[in-house]
């Protein structure tokens, strides 16, 4: 049996997926908020859309900069969102 090579921009490729869910995420959040608000109940609450959003833009810095340099820079740019990603499922919905 052969084992299974990843190559430099799995990690890469992992935190693109990982930073395109969390500006998905945070554009539900956000229009839980909008529709909660509208009919007059409470929804998520303004600092857990502010902390969504806030990920998302992080999120997409660090996935921009992963993919725009080489080396170690791009690895932990790309494993930073990962554990960005982590961290927001952590706190913001299991914990």
């Amino acid at each position: 049996m052969t084992a299974v090579r990843l190559g430099p921009r799995a990690p890469r490729g992992l935190s693109g997926v990982l930073a395109g869910g969390m500006v998905a995420l945070a554009i539900v959040v956000c229009l839980a908020q909008a529709l909660a608000s509208s009919s007059g109940r409470p929804g998520p609450g303004l600092p857990v859309v502010a902390g969504h959003v806030m990920a998302a833009v992080a999120a997409v810095g660090l996935q921009l900069v992963a993919e725009r340099s080489q080396g170690r820079l791009a690895v932990l740019a790309a494993w930073s969102v990962v554990i960005l990603a982590a961290a927001v499922l952590w706190f913001g919905w299991w914990a």
